[in-house]
């Protein structure tokens, strides 16, 4: 009798386990995208909170199980892709097409920046009918935006098979740092991205946001900020280590532009480099950081700036911790910190269920 119930109760908890289980693995969500090269574009995305992972491989051909010496050469029908897994309550599809279209030429019917072919066209393949729906919507308010002068020519096509590239492709951009970047400044792709983009509005539903936040005119800028805060933001300048506001600020909340109030960094990506400057593995909206060449110190680095201010922020280091493997190494006097509890009152209630 005792074993019976034993055995009764082993299966009662056996069935309450298997649901949520199944329920944990069908919260994620895929996304397969093809952007040119697939090096290029695991970064963006996985640097984005909400995203599980980023696989490198192949999709859309005939071939069966190919190689990337296969896929390089032309005539399997592949394209490179990436393949997200993504928790869709934390980050939109939409979303997610927000930032691809931001790390493409749309308008290239023969490859992408530097490697040519159909192997490395764009495209968007959907999974679902909402996905479909969803990247055609995209698709047209780009049209419509007059951002670019040339048709769109991305593809939006049914996802078939995806097959996964092989390991060394994998994260190469956190591997080979050094050759990634060789790599990236001389594919064009920056050079190009920086002029499209770097003065325009993001397409989409954050489209207005440039309307609340922006740089503000010397005038403003001199009555605004501190001299510091000035060197900094304006003079690309550098404060002390251990002599700054927030280097070992351990309250939760979010970091914004000290100028312009767009939110960069959470409390939740923070953590002690031991440097004596903040330091985060993942900006809080990575559409709002842009990243350029800095040869200012006899050495090569990335420099951060904010998106609508244009403040120098600070530089990204290859050197940060797991998951991304990235130091945003950012000067306190560039930010103005937002406690938890004061999101809502000042405006930014949409960072509340970070802390929740």
């Amino acid at each position: 009798m005792i074993v019976k119930n034993i055995f009764i109760i082993c299966i009662f908890f056996f069935l309450l386990l298997v649901p949520l289980s199944s329920f944990a693995q069908n919260k994620l969500a895929k996304a397969t995208l093809a952007g040119g090269c697939f090096w290029c574009m695991e970064h963006p995305f996985e640097k984005l909170g909400g995203v599980i992972d980023v696989v490198s491989g192949y999709t859309g051909g005939h071939k069966e199980s190919p190689n990337y010496k296969e896929v390089s050469a032309g005539g399997t029908g592949h394209l490179e892709a990436i393949q997200i897994s993504y928790d869709p309550s934390k980050i939109t599809y939409s979303e997610l097409l927000d930032v691809f279209w931001r790390q493409i030429d749309p308008t290239d019917l023969g490859g992408q920046f530097v490697d040519r072919g159909d192997q490395y066209t764009t495209a968007i393949f959907y999974y679902t009918e909402e996905q479909k729906i969803l990247a055609e919507k995209s698709k047209e308010e780009l049209e419509e935006s007059g951002i670019f002068n040339k048709p769109i020519v991305t593809k939006i096509r049914k996802a078939v098979k995806f097959y996964k590239a092989e390991n060394y492709h994998q994260d190469y951009y956190k591997k080979n740092p050094i050759r990634y970047k060789y790599y990236r400044n001389n594919s064009g792709r920056d050079q190009y991205l920086k002029k499209i983009w770097g003065s325009k509005i993001k397409t989409g539903s954050r489209r207005n946001l440039h309307k609340r936040f922006k740089k503000l005119s010397e005038q403003e800028l001199s009555q605004k900020l501190t001299p510091m805060q000035y060197e900094v933001t304006q003079k690309n300048g550098t404060e002390r280590p251990f002599d700054n506001e927030y280097w070992n600020n351990k309250a939760d909340g979010i970091y914004v532009d000290i100028v312009s109030g767009e939110p960069l960094f959470s409390s939740v990506d923070k953590f002690d480099s031991g440097t004596g400057w903040p330091s985060f593995i993942k900006p809080l909206e990575p559409d709002h950081i842009i990243e350029m060449e800095d040869k200012g110190l006899f050495m090569v680095r990335t420099e951060v700036r904010s998106k609508y201010a244009d403040s120098h922020l600070g530089h990204v280091f290859p050197d940060g911790p797991e998951p991304t493997g990235l130091r945003f190494c950012i000067n306190s006097a560039a930010l103005r910190f937002i406690p938890k509890e004061n999101l809502e009152k000042e405006g930014y209630s949409g960072y509340k269920k970070l802390f929740e």
